[in-house]
């Protein structure tokens, strides 16, 4: 499939492995699209910067650059990495934010960035928090006219040495001023908190808790004050081959009238848990959860390992008829080794708010395993990937490594030279009828004890 490259490592610093590229989030509003990334990847953690790439066209053409203000490969920061990237857009502000985790020696920081000319410039970094161990932020805003809580937007960290315990923050001035860090009720710990708002301003935040749940909490209120977390599913995650970096982190979106989906690998309806299939669960109020469904991309019988997935909706669709776009990762053999792993690139989409699935299309691969750079928790390509939809279309964001040219890596961010349109690959695929055969176990890279992968 033709893809355009969105970016490149330009960097030289001798702590990162160049020219590599890793793990983009983006978002879309109207016929904007806005993806952020990181750029040379550091094995300790972090990058040597955040890179953005912007299309004003709906996804035609790009345009890219490097955040200000973060590190200092950049000239004009202070930090020494920055890690974990996220894409939001303001619309009472008509401010587009990029999230992150600046890294030194002796803070972390949660910071945003800033745009008020459609990704064009961005602003030095607005300070939103600061920790000895802050770990994987997220950003989102209420962006509908009729909510009580219009032009809120929330940022949510979690604080690996305090238990993963989850913080959340809001702002009401455009990302400008951001309020005291508040924790849950009942202390939700973990981390991939992916907050969303519903149209009525609740906000909903799924993410994965330190025991092998996939859990969520809310606010109904603004932000001044978030319950305690309930128990959207138990992860059986089978623990990806070759030394990839890779956890069952949740992709969740949210279609028109406020539903809210998450996704999540799971080997649950695998016999022996022998390979993750990506499964999902629904909630109208966050509170209540479908039991999850396997989106059969393959065969129950097929040796294929899914994970790694971005899940997008089209904002113009909901319910029985929202259309569902999903990125991920695969490789067609799960018990593969370092050396045999083939890592590839795929999309699958619904038509009726995925109740029904394509046939997947392969976008990109194969990828060998010593393409990717190495950090502290393996081999990584990506800890997170997205979907977002302009004019009806899908746009996959995702990271695409070549073969290195001696110690020098290819990697770098890419998307579709065209949007996947939903409706020419739907195939109508169920997974109705299946069941669940691997009873709850925990896996090795959960459990109670606190845990990092920024």
């Amino acid at each position: 499939m033709p893809l355009v490259k969105l970016s490149t490592d330009t960097f030289t610093n001798s702590t990162s492995q160049h020219a590599t590229e890793v793990e983009p989030d983006s978002y879309a509003w109207g016929q904007t699209i806005v993806a952020a990334f990181q750029v040379g990847r550091i094995h300790d953690g972090g990058a040597a910067d955040v890179g953005y790439a912007i299309s004003n066209d709906g996804g035609t053409t790009w345009q890219s650059g490097l955040l200000p203000g973060l590190t200092t490969f950049e000239c004009s920061g202070k930090s020494s990495a920055v890690s974990d990237t996220a894409v939001i857009y303001d619309a009472v502000h008509a401010v587009w934010m990029i999230s992150s985790l600046p890294i030194s020696s002796t803070n972390i920081q949660v910071a945003v960035s800033r745009s008020s000319d459609g990704g064009v410039s961005w602003s030095n970094p607005v300070v939103v928090a600061n920790g000895l161990d802050l770990d994987k932020d997220w950003v989102t805003c209420d962006n509908t006219a009729t909510s009580p809580f219009y032009g809120h937007c929330y940022a949510e960290w979690d604080d690996n040495g305090n238990g993963n315990l989850i913080f959340m923050s809001t702002s009401s001035d455009g990302g400008l001023t951001w309020s005291a860090p508040v924790s849950t009720a009942g202390n939700a710990d973990g981390l991939g908190g992916v907050p969303l708002v519903q149209p009525n301003g609740t906000v909903v935040v799924p993410y994965v808790a330190n025991a092998p749940f996939i859990e969520s909490f809310s606010s109904s209120d603004g932000g001044t004050s978030w319950s305690a977390p309930v128990v959207v599913a138990q992860v059986n995650d089978h623990p990806v081959a070759g030394g990839l970096r890779s956890d069952a982190l949740p992709s969740a979106a949210m279609d028109a009238a406020g539903n809210i989906y998450v996704v999540w690998q799971d080997c649950s309806f695998r016999t022996n848990c022998v390979s993750n299939d990506l499964v999902m669960s629904t909630s109208a109020d966050g509170v209540s959860w479908t039991t999850p469904a396997r989106i059969p991309i393959d065969a129950l019988a097929s040796t294929v390992d899914h994970f790694t997935p971005g899940l997008g909706i089209d904002p113009a669709t909901s319910g029985a008829t929202a259309h569902l776009g999903l990125t991920y990762y695969y490789y067609p053999q799960a018990n593969c080794t370092a050396a045999t792993c083939a890592l590839y690139v795929g999309f699958v989409s619904s038509l009726d708010g995925g109740n029904t699935w394509s046939t997947a299309t392969p976008i990109a691969g194969p990828m060998s395993l010593s393409w990717l750079p190495s950090t502290f928790s393996g081999q990584m390509v990506a800890d997170y990937v997205a979907t977002s939809f302009a004019g009806g279309k899908a746009y996959g964001i995702f990271a695409v490594a070549g073969a290195k040219s001696g110690s020098t890596f290819d990697e770098a961010i890419y998307t579709t030279q065209a949007g996947l349109d939903v409706a020419a690959t739907q195939a109508h695929d169920s997974s109705a009828g299946e069941r669940v055969v691997v009873g709850p176990k925990p896996n090795a890279a959960f459990g109670a004890a606190p845990r990092k992968i920024r």
